[in-house]
């Protein structure tokens, strides 16, 4: 049957899609569910599932049944479409692929009894989850008891709201049934995070019935992982393309760069997918992919933003546009960052410096300078700072990485002038600080530094107050002249 005349993504009109578009490699109707993930949108349609696609062929066992706690409109849209959909993959050149690794689509709130029997079925071998920090009903590093799904759960562990609740479930019937447990990988962006998704899971189980904590304790898996990819939102232009280029309707389909990235803890307890054949990392340091990640990928993101943005430039394109401004990060990168940080044996700086710096110059992604400015207090600290730290007490040179702290105290008090508000936690002390700077570096960085919570013992070092009162006379007025000088004074 023509795409045309069913006018909707379905199983039916795979063969009739263009040509160039990328379809499974093998029949969606004859996999087998594997995986539950929990929390199905955009990122993990765009990431995790795509790599399931990539080894269905040769596993079948492993498609996912994905759940939505609380929404039912990804089920909505994609399951008259059999659970297809269409990523559209954004690099030099612009490919359509699409993804058939999904093959159930629950939400918990209108299906609770069908969620709980997925958990609960022996072929399931695997539960992943991206649910964003909020979902984890953390307070600190510890459970938030007092979290109202949590409160609910614990008073009523067979009808569960939260991910924790779904989770024990699952594993307290598939022990009540002599069932081996399964797998449960995260997939945020949360450092430790299998660590800490295992303590909010075991210190939920204790109140719920200690032997099933202990059971968790002794038999269940929480391996870590580190993903990477940028996921843009779905629009209605994205909409329109891909329907138009498809010649049928997809109700949701989604896009991302080319590049991803998905490193795994090699620590499983109930069979696992052959990742390492389609491209992810087996991997037990996960906190070095980590910190190479913050301090390479986002202490680089960071340093074009501010720096950037005092050049009065939009976007990460934009800034990598700029001779001056490009070269100082690579050099920034390859010269102050990665020296100064110890990467997993496997890891090779200048291949991934490689890999961050096509990224950033990829035309398809609009990547806005204001976007990546946001929180600066809280992503300072660990994306620059703790590299400021390290090369602080290894006797190596600090005066680049200075510079990118210096912009943001120039750009907190641009923006204070202007009236406009920072996204950040710390927005009222900021603006307080930055509408009292009078342009001399003594007294406008030594106001910066008494923010415990940022600096925090790095304020009372003093090769680093010196260096970045220097920083910061060096960008002058912090117009883009004076930016321009002040890379140029870094030129190789």
């Amino acid at each position: 049957m023509a795409c045309g005349s069913t006018r909707r993504l379905s199983e039916l009109s795979l063969a009739s899609l263009p040509a160039a578009v990328i379809r499974p490699a093998y029949e969606p109707a004859r996999t087998r569910i594997g995986i539950v993930h929990i929390g199905a949108g955009a990122f993990h349609r765009a990431h995790q599932a795509v790599y399931i696609d990539d080894l269905l062929a040769d596993r079948p066992d492993w498609a996912i049944c994905g759940v939505s706690l609380h929404s039912a409109d990804v089920s909505n849209a994609l399951m008259p479409q059999d659970g297809l959909y269409t990523l559209l993959l954004l690099g030099q050149e612009t490919r359509l692929r699409v993804i058939g690794s999904i093959r159930e689509l629950l939400c918990a709130r209108e299906e609770q009894p069908a969620v709980l029997a997925r958990l609960a079925d022996p072929a399931v071998r695997l539960v992943t989850l991206t649910i964003t920090e909020k979902g984890y009903c953390l307070a600190g590093e510890d459970l938030d008891t007092a979290h109202p799904d949590i409160a609910h759960d614990l008073a009523a562990p067979e009808t569960p709201r939260s991910a924790i609740g779904y989770l024990v479930a699952g594993l307290r019937t598939r022990r009540r049934l002599g069932m081996n447990p399964y797998t449960v990988l995260s997939c945020d962006n949360l450092a430790d995070n299998g660590h800490r998704l295992r303590r909010a899971v075991l210190q939920y189980a204790q109140h719920v019935d200690p032997r099933l904590a202990d059971w968790i304790d002794a038999k269940v898996a929480f391996p870590c992982s580190m993903v990477d990819s940028i996921t843009p939102a779905t629009d209605d232009a994205l909409r329109e393309r891909i329907n138009a280029e498809l010649g049928c309707e997809d109700a949701w389909p989604i896009q991302r760069e080319t590049y991803t990235q998905w490193v795994i803890e090699d620590r499983f307890c109930n069979d696992r997918p052959p990742f390492e054949r389609v491209g992810a990392t087996m991997s037990h340091d996960i906190a070095g992919y980590d910190r190479a990640k913050l301090r390479l990928l986002n202490g680089a993101h960071s340093s074009l933003a501010y720096l950037g943005s005092l050049m009065e430039l939009e976007t990460v394109g934009d800034a990598m546009q700029q001779p001056q401004l490009a070269g100082f990060v690579e050099r920034l990168m390859r010269h102050a960052i990665a020296p100064a940080i110890v990467l997993p044996a496997d890891m090779r700086a200048d291949t991934y410096i490689d890999a961050i710096l096509a990224r950033f110059r990829n035309p398809a992604i609009r990547h806005r300078l204001s976007q990546i400015a946001w929180d600066g207090s809280q992503k300072l600290p660990v994306r620059l700072l703790s590299t400021i730290g390290d090369a602080l007490a290894a006797g190596k040179p600090i005066d680049a990485l200075c510079l990118p702290i210096a912009a943001w105290m120039h750009y907190v008090g641009r923006q204070a002038r202007h009236g406009v508000a920072l996204v950040d936690p710390l927005n009222d002390t900021l603006s307080a600080i930055g509408l009292a700077c009078t342009g001399q570096a003594q007294g406008d960085v030594d106001a910066f530094l008494a923010l415990d919570a940022v600096f925090g013992p790095l304020a009372h070092q003093a090769r680093f107050g010196e260096a970045l009162r220097a920083a910061y006379a060096r960008l002058g007025e912090a117009t883009p002249t004076p930016v321009s000088r002040a890379l140029a004074a870094f030129d190789a």
